[in-house]
């Protein structure tokens, strides 16, 4: 078969200024000039001209293969990824809008950060370390979740004599083996479907996977199964906060099932991280983490339905590396790295914010 090369010249000057001045995002749509997401704000690029529809399509029809023009044409939408020089890869979502096609442009480094970058707690770091467990980590899209599990799955890969094994639609970051052997599956493109991969892993024997994001009861069930049988799993989920998590676990399964898989999750959970992106005071954001590790006391109250109570065991927990969002939006406070009224914009909680910083 012969290799697809992407064409890529007709937005690599967008690309330049992103790289450039740290943008992550670039969306193109038809009619409007086009805009890029600076320190979370999605503003018009300085000086671009207005592009239209069929500008867009000309851009799009060269980014895609022949196959994934195909589902374009049936579907109105799809994503995938491309590597950019040896700078960054790109996620990519070419959709429909109005009639005229657009295109939306994740832009990723091809450095993966460090711990030290991305203001991982220690809990979190430790999770490098693990034998076997589920690992999940929450927030809405576009917070850094992937980034963050790159960086976890990167000191593993510098630290373990191990098999990882990623499942992602599509891959992000690409890992270069070290001390690990790094095999990633991109749906799509070396798998039929996401779960066609997650099923096929019971049989591929590997030591850790990572799970691109947990959408629907067959993928919970299978990261459960894997975290029982020895692996050290790794998954995204989009919930709120960290004790959501377990709701959202359960809730996935019929209602006969649950005391099953509550029993599973309190065995196999190992640590959940939430993450919120807020805007530093000197420009460019950082990440505020909630925290919530698998003691034997937040296993129990797993096992006994009483996951409404788990936020009272993260605000005691600190000796055993948990915290609230709000006890790590104070944190950032009183370092001085966000500002209160940013800290404040960000958080559910407001006053227990600043009650922890009384």
């Amino acid at each position: 078969m012969e290799k697809f090369t992407p064409n890529l010249t007709a937005i690599e000057p967008y690309l330049d200024q992103l790289n450039a001045e740290g943008s992550t995002d670039l969306l193109l749509v038809g009619g409007a000039t086009p805009r890029r997401r600076l320190d979370g704000n999605l503003e018009p690029i300085p000086g671009a001209k207005i592009l239209s529809g069929p500008k867009i399509t000309a851009f799009v029809r060269g980014l895609l293969t022949p196959e994934q023009r195909e589902t374009f044409a049936l579907h109105k939408d799809v994503d995938f990824a491309l590597s950019w020089r040896e700078t960054a890869r790109l996620r990519c979502s070419a959709f429909v809008q109005r009639g005229e096609t657009a295109l939306a442009i994740r832009f990723i480094p091809q450095q993966i950060p460090t711990f030290d970058e991305l203001g991982i707690p220690l809990a979190l770091r430790k999770a490098a370390e693990l034998p076997q467990g589920l690992v999940l980590v929450t927030g809405p899209t576009g917070v850094g979740k992937s980034t963050t599990l790159a960086a976890v799955i990167e000191k593993i890969n510098e630290t373990r004599a191990v098999a990882v094994l990623s499942i992602e639609d599509p891959i992000e970051f690409v890992h270069v083996d070290r001390r690990a052997t790094i095999l990633q599956r991109e749906v799509g493109r070396d798998t039929p479907s996401f779960e066609r991969a997650l099923r096929a892993s019971l049989r591929e024997d590997p030591d850790v996977l990572l799970i691109g994001e947990l959408r629907d009861m067959e993928s919970m069930a299978i990261a459960l199964t894997l975290a029982e049988t020895g692996h050290l799993v790794f998954a995204t989920l989009h919930t709120n906060d960290a004790p959501q998590a377990i709701d959202r676990l359960i809730d996935a399964f019929p209602e006969g099932r649950h005391d099953v898989v509550r029993s599973q999750i309190a065995s196999t959970i190992s640590l959940i991280a939430s993450q919120r992106l807020v805007r530093r005071q000197n420009g460019g954001r950082t990440a505020a983490f909630e925290v919530l590790v698998g003691t034997p006391p937040v296993k129990n109250l797993i096992r006994d339905g009483r996951s409404n109570q788990i936020a009272n065991l993260m605000r005691t927990g600190q000796r055993d590396g948990m915290c609230t969002l709000e006890m790590s939006l104070a944190d950032l406070v009183r370092a001085k790295t966000v500002t209160l009224d940013e800290a404040l914009s960000v958080s559910v909680h407001p006053n227990e914010v600043l009650q922890n910083l009384a």
